[in-house]
């Protein structure tokens, strides 16, 4: 069991692994939110489920790129990353902005501040200091 904690706690502290989630959930959702074709991924019945899901992850996985990061950076820039998808879906002709699809994104952010064990860890374990490293 030590091994497996161990495991999970390196691919916890990859912070460049982490980063490139970060980028590429951003470009999916930035396609995902403009595409005009249905969707190739199966998605929740109700479209706010779909947000809160989506920057539930965008929030985790900024916290395990940089956990060091302020939530008073990053919960505002994805609150605004979320409010430009609005926008830009505004100016589209098959969709809509919405006030609700902002506030479920805001709801999945304030859930991806919740304490998470596994960001604990992550946060915790600097590898560099541990007797694996040697």
């Amino acid at each position: 069991m030590p091994r497996i904690r161990s495991i999970i706690v390196s691919i916890l502290a990859m912070r460049r692994l982490w980063q490139a989630a970060l980028f590429v959930s951003i470009a999916a959702i930035l396609y995902l939110a403009t595409t005009s074709n249905s969707y190739p991924i199966p998605a929740a019945p109700n479209d706010k489920i779909n947000h809160l899901i989506a920057f539930l992850e965008l929030t985790l996985v900024t916290r395990l790129a940089w956990p060091r990061l302020s939530v008073l950076w990053y919960a505002p820039a994805l609150l605004v990353f979320g409010l430009i998808l609005e926008v830009v879906q505004a100016n589209l002709p098959y969709r809509d902005f919405s006030l609700a699809d902002l506030t479920a994104d805001a709801v999945g952010i304030g859930l991806g501040l919740l304490p998470w064990p596994g960001l604990r860890l992550a946060q915790e374990t600097d590898l560099r200091k541990s007797p694996e490293s040697l």
